[in-house]
């Protein structure tokens, strides 16, 4: 997956990546996530960023929020709705190439961005500004990511040091909102095979000024 911009060839590659019975990255959500769940309301709105084959939509789907699950690949978004159903809950997936897609504003009550880091500076900042936008007032972001000492560790992530975040560059790009918690720290990933062992991570709650 190319690390500046996204292209037909990224959607290919994840759709390779993604055609196997098992779940590359596991059907578990992102322990980060999980670990935010007394922020969340049953009834939220929530969107979920690339979020492959569902495992994090899927999780907060269970937790009664109205979930939008976007990604490129539509392998990826058919195993989320299985994985939904296998669950018992519902989820709304959209085919997205995130370089294009429309934001909307206002939209949500929660987005969620567990390691989105195919998406090079100049791609990751129109994200970023696009998932401040789509934010309602009030609502928070939950975003998780890859440092650059994870390439050191390799257990995990892209090889672009670009695409790896730090505390500095998650200041800047969401300075228009308030931080509510912000934590660099080095961790064991158990993620299916896509994610695993000892991880460089950087973790980011932010909420949009009401």
């Amino acid at each position: 997956m190319t690390g500046h911009a996204f292209s037909t060839s990224d959607a290919k590659g994840w759709n390779a990546r993604y055609d196997r019975p098992e779940h590359v990255f596991g059907t578990e959500p992102n322990a980060f996530l999980a670990a935010q769940a007394p922020r969340l309301v049953p009834g939220m709105k929530a969107l979920a960023v690339a979020d492959g084959e569902g495992r994090n939509g899927v999780w907060l789907a269970g937790q009664g929020l109205n979930v939008l699950s976007v990604d490129a690949s539509e392998v990826g978004l058919a195993k989320a709705q299985r994985l939904a159903a296998g669950c018992g809950v519902h989820i709304t997936t959209e085919l997205a190439d995130l370089a294009a897609w429309e934001w909307g504003h206002a939209r949500f009550d929660v987005v969620v961005a567990i390691f989105i880091q195919f998406a090079g500076p100049a791609l990751r900042k129109e994200m970023f500004a696009g998932m401040q936008r789509a934010l309602k007032p009030g609502g928070l972001l939950i975003l998780q990511g890859y440092r650059p000492e994870q390439l050191t560790y390799g257990t995990g992530g892209p090889k672009q040091i670009e695409n790896l975040y730090d505390a500095e560059l998650l200041r800047d790009a969401f300075a228009g909102m308030c931080i509510l918690h912000l934590s660099a720290h080095d961790d064991v990933l158990c993620e299916g095979e896509g994610h695993q062992g000892m991880s460089a991570l950087i973790d980011l709650v932010a909420q949009k000024d009401s």
